[in-house]
């Protein structure tokens, strides 16, 4: 996969897992190690990005 559609691919997934942590918390008892493991996930995608983007 070129490294311009794997960036998407990540930015689309970034996106899906923020509507995700942002459900969680509109519910009246949020999972708080559900939200944890999502923004977890977020971020390793996020740092993914980061290093397809600046490889050095």
């Amino acid at each position: 996969m070129a490294t311009a559609q794997r960036i998407e691919s990540l930015r689309t997934k970034h996106g899906t897992l923020e509507s995700a942590i942002c459900q969680e918390n509109q519910r009246p008892h949020p999972d708080e190690s559900l939200i944890m493991s999502l923004k977890k996930q977020k971020l390793h995608v996020k740092d993914e990005m980061t290093q397809l983007r600046d490889p050095h």
